[in-house]
């Protein structure tokens, strides 16, 4: 996809403030015409996801990064509702957080994530995980979005 290709569309789902302006940081780079949307929580994300108020007017998002830990709603929750959800489990969801826990790896993958990406702590390497992330979803990678008339629900 081109910067004149259709626009990609992010669910970030992530409870750190930092965290989400160093992903917007990187998606900002025009490669890949982008729009992010922010969840702090699994409840949010999937009020968003289901086009429940205030979100009725939500576009379905090509991608979904998703944090394990958040309040309310966590991630694995979240992940095991989207990968459940019949309209939803097409959405490629990446796990992104700070968990190298491998019984967290493993039972993402159990619960059907895409792919699953610690987050780096250096700076220069977290922002190239999150480049090399929209670059293969943005470029590369075949996407299974709806056309327009096709209802999201």
């Amino acid at each position: 996809m081109s910067s004149d290709g259709p626009q990609l569309q992010v669910l970030v789902v992530e409870d750190d403030l930092g965290d989400l302006a160093l992903i917007e940081s990187s998606f900002a780079e025009h490669s890949v015409l982008s729009r992010l949307h922010h969840a702090a929580d699994g409840a949010e994300a999937l009020a968003f996801l289901r086009r429940e108020e205030p979100f009725t007017a939500a576009p379905r998002p090509d991608l979904i990064l998703l944090d394990l830990n958040m309040p309310r709603m966590d991630g694995r929750q979240l992940l095991n509702e989207i990968k459940s959800d019949d309209r939803l489990k097409s959405i490629p969801t990446i796990v992104f957080t700070t968990s190298s826990s491998i019984t967290d790896i493993v039972a993402s993958y159990a619960a059907r994530a895409n792919a699953y990406i610690t987050k780096p702590m250096d700076l220069h390497d977290y922002d190239r995980v999150v480049i090399e992330m929209r670059n293969f979803y943005g470029h590369t990678a075949s996407l299974p979005r709806r056309s327009s008339d096709e209802p999201a629900r």
